[in-house]
């Protein structure tokens, strides 16, 4: 061909491609050059087909499509000169991969090439077939690799080696024909080799059990002896790095060792000289002493060792906590957080060296040295590891604060065995970082509180205090605010003082002003503003001097903007205003808060998408003490009235009578009684509930409003809210009963030893509502005490069930239990009205349970 008329040159293309100032200038270039290209392979231009695709290599780095090229490969291979082979297999390894079909062909070369009399043409068919090896192509050519493991060439051993682990990882079948020829490349003394050899037994080891045994029994003193030399050898330049002989061969055959000494105690005991003076003369002054250390004490850590033993790696990792170079210490928190559940004691000998880590500038060390004094902390040295982590939260920056709140309140519950250390230490996080710390644990401490019946005032004088300094945290202020509302009167007369304490001269004007403070702090949000009104509230039943002026208060935010706000405050004037006969029962003081219960609902709620109360009456039995040293109260039966309790705070319940799971019949305790209809297993509650005059249409799924006795109300539809007396749930211009037309008494449930009545009365203004009155008569001869009765509706019933008449259903049908309850259908005239009730009571001491559901119904309803 004509040289004036041949093809631009590589350097041409890379000096014209760096010289383009825009994208598509670079574009217009690499365009016209494989146009020349093309034209070039359709001449079939053997002369310049080497250098058409080295520009076509670089086309392919600067991101542009080079699949036409890829026949050229082949053809280059399949020369017969070296310099067309060298880049036709270069071309192979970068513009091919082993997804494409055009791999196929080259196997035929391949297995020439790797029988080729010339070395080095073997040696770039090894590492084309290293790059690009497919399964395939892996079981067709793993016998003339094997064969190569005898040549003489250390180089294409060495190639041999790394090419095998290619195949290996494709094909783990091939593993025990390798395993032979890779345990006799152990015995080179040629590092390059060896270096391959053992990444390649590393290999072998992870595939498959069969090389891991036949290495342990034929290798490991061949690998010790290596490790001995390569310790104790002199000064080599060609293999020396910074005062430490060859230390990536060392690391390989650590981690070789690692492996092979894990799970069996034989092997792991040859291996324990060696690993000691490696651990012991290896110098950790320069970055490759320190890399072999660490390496060391992993396989240490991995292996069957010596207790001894491990106490020197341990002491190593404690050294790496001293250095100055940051991954270095990094990398040390790591493995000695490994090293905790293996040796905790060596561990804790480096706590004050590890706590130092703590004060680092690098986030990451800091973020890594909390878990592990996490992992650290016992009960023998939760004190003063507390005290350190407190102290060091005062100093933390904002970015750190939060994770190490988290860890502190972690560790305080869950080793703390005193409640009242338990609480100070809460106390010293809420008042640091209050804003930090997450609502369950504040709920957990509210928990804790309730059940320290002995040490109340102490905690709400200490409240107190701290809200008076830190009004800004958060969390700090919902526990004050909380326990000031619940025991006002203990802060205010210096009940319960003990002798550490110093008397303070609270009055109620005082209490009032800290919460109304609270209330009107600019970082209050309404959840805050939500537990002051409550608080106020509380306390205008126990402070009558300041009643006057919480009921301004709460009248002022009749006008919030916030609806939950707004609501509050008309509910709370109403039970001010109107029922100043039960307001002191209605507001008395919580009862004892069971974390059972609560951690029990938390749970559950995540599952089950059903609003329930449950009731119960206390118990004598003892409830287990909480994880501070807290017992268990005794529950009270007045719970949650008017549903002021928030969702997250639990409601004292007994394991036998748990409503929630006993109304639908979800994993009962006792057997039914007779007349009772238990839900059909295998069947969703949910779903059979409408089963009564329903629909099966999937936008009708029921679900349930359930009620109780104690006059707690289902949650209105904020868009048909209408202001009632949520005591009374009547409004006031309320028709005379003449105008109701009366319907005929239906019996809704009868069974041997309990009848249930319905009478039923309707508003000719309001044909959706229908008032209910139940009557429960006892036919047995036994009085039933405890009695409820529960009903539960679908979703488009509306459910108010008001207080019973009592909870003793005296016997042989002397006298009876009268309840009301409102439906309201929102459907009425197209889905008829539905329920399911359940009555529990005491019979003897002993748990009944009866239930049915109502069908009869009149149809006027």
């Amino acid at each position: 061909m004509n040289p004036f008329t041949s093809p631009s040159r590589l350097r041409d293309l890379i000096r014209a491609a760096r010289a383009c100032k825009t994208a598509a200038e670079e574009r217009a270039v690499v365009r016209k050059e494989c146009a020349a290209i093309r034209s070039s392979i359709n001449e079939n231009d053997q002369f310049f087909r080497h250098r058409n695709l080295a520009k076509l290599m670089f086309i392919h780095m600067l991101g542009y499509p080079t699949h036409f090229g890829q026949m050229e490969c082949l053809k280059l291979i399949a020369a017969v000169g070296f310099p067309e082979k060298r880049i036709g297999y270069l071309g192979l390894m970068l513009l091919l991969d082993e997804r494409q079909e055009v791999l196929m062909l080259v196997t035929n070369s391949l297995k020439q090439d790797l029988n080729h009399l010339n070395h080095y043409i073997v040696g770039l068919a090894l590492c084309a077939l290293g790059n690009i090896c497919s399964a395939e192509m892996a079981r067709d050519l793993e016998p003339e690799v094997q064969r190569l493991f005898l040549s003489r060439d250390l180089d294409i051993k060495k190639k041999a080696a790394l090419c095998s682990i290619r195949i290996i990882r494709k094909v783990p079948d091939l593993a025990e024909n390798l395993m032979i020829p890779a345990a006799s490349l152990l015995k080179e003394k040629h590092h390059g080799v060896l270096i391959s050899a053992v990444q390649l037994c590393i290999t072998l080891c992870k595939v498959s059990d069969i090389p891991l045994e036949h290495l342990r029994k034929s290798c490991i003193k061949g690998l010790v002896q290596i490790l001995k030399e390569l310790s104790n050898s002199s000064y080599t330049p060609e293999y020396e790095i910074a005062g430490v002989m060859d230390p990536f061969l060392q690391i390989r055959i650590l981690k070789l060792m690692r492996l092979l000494g894990q799970g069996d105690v034989e092997c792991s005991e040859y291996m324990t000289d060696i690993l000691a003076q490696v651990a012991t003369r290896t110098e950790s002054h320069k970055n490759a002493g320190n890399a072999i250390l660490y390496e060391c004490v992993e396989t240490i850590m991995g292996i069957e060792a010596t207790s001894g033993l491990r106490v020197l790696a341990i002491n190593i990792l404690g050294k790496f906590l001293s250095n100055r170079d940051n991954n270095i210490r990094y990398v040390a928190l790591n493995m000695l957080m490994k090293a905790v559940s293996v040796d905790s004691q060596a561990v804790q000998r480096h706590k004050t060296t590890i706590l130092e880590c703590m004060k680092d500038s690098d986030i990451s060390i800091r973020k890594r040295t909390l878990e592990l004094v996490f992992l650290l902390v016992n009960e023998t040295n939760v004190k003063p590891l507390t005290r350190e982590l407190i102290g060091y939260l005062e100093v933390s920056d904002q970015d750190f604060k939060g994770d190490l709140t988290a860890k502190i309140c972690s560790i305080v519950k869950k080793f703390s065995q005193e409640k009242k250390w338990y609480i100070d230490q809460m106390f010293k996080v809420l008042c640091i970082a209050g804003n930090y710390v997450k609502d369950d644990v504040l709920h957990s401490l509210i928990i804790t509180i309730s059940n320290a019946l002995d040490i109340q005032g102490y905690c709400v004088r200490s409240l107190y205090k701290a809200l008076q300094n830190h009004p800004d945290q958060g969390g700090l202020v919902q526990v004050a605010v909380w326990c000031i509302g619940e025991y006002g009167e203990l802060l205010v007369n210096n009940i319960k003082v003990s002798e550490v304490e110093n008397t303070m001269n609270v009055t109620d004007s005082h209490a009032v002003d800290v919460i109304e403070a609270s209330l009107k702090h600019h970082l209050s949000d309404i959840t805050i503003q939500s537990m002051c009104l409550v608080a106020l509230l509380k306390l205008s039943s126990r402070f009558t001097s300041t009643s006057e002026r919480i009921r301004e208060i709460i009248i002022h935010h009749k006008g919030s903007v916030v609806l939950e706000l707004q609501q509050r405050a008309i509910e709370f004037n109403c039970i001010i205003q109107r029922h100043q006969n039960i307001k002191s029962s209605l507001l008395e003081r919580m009862p004892a808060l069971d974390e059972s219960s609560y951690i029990g609902k938390r749970t559950s709620s995540s599952q089950v998408n059903i609003s329930a109360v449950k009731l119960t009456r206390p118990t004598p039995v003892a409830s287990p003490s909480l994880p501070n040293g807290v017992a268990h109260a005794p529950t009270n039966p007045l719970l949650d009235l008017l549903d002021l309790i928030p969702d997250d705070n639990p409601v004292p319940t007994s394991s036998t009578n748990d409503i929630v799971q006993d109304l639908l019949g979800i994993g009962l305790g006792n057997p039914l009684t007779s007349g009772t209809i238990a839900p059909s297993v295998g069947t969703d509650i949910l779903l059979d509930l409408l089963s009564i005059g329903g629909t099966n249409d999937q936008n009708d799924v029921p679900v349930l409003d359930v009620s109780s006795k104690q006059g707690s109300e289902p949650l209105t539809n904020p868009s048909t809210f209408e202001v009632m007396d949520l005591l009374d749930g009547t409004t006031k211009d309320r028709s005379t009963d003449d105008e109701h037309p009366v319907y005929p008494s239906i019996i809704a449930f009868q069974s041997g030893t309990l009848k249930v009545a319905f009478a039923f009365t309707k508003r000719p203004d309001k044909p959706q509502i229908t008032q209910i009155q139940v009557t429960c008569t006892n036919l047995s001869t036994d009085e039933y005490m405890d009695f409820i009765f529960l009903a539960a509706v679908p979703k488009f019933i509306q459910l108010q069930l008001e207080p019973a008449s009592s909870n003793i259903l005296p016997a042989n049908s002397d006298g009876a239990i009268t309840q009301t309850l409102t439906l309201t259908n929102s459907q009425h005239g197209q889905k008829p009205l539905a329920m399911r009730m359940r009555m529990t009571y005491k019979v003897n001491n002993q748990d009944k349970l009866e239930q049915g559901q109502v069908n009869n119904f009149p149809p006027e309803l």
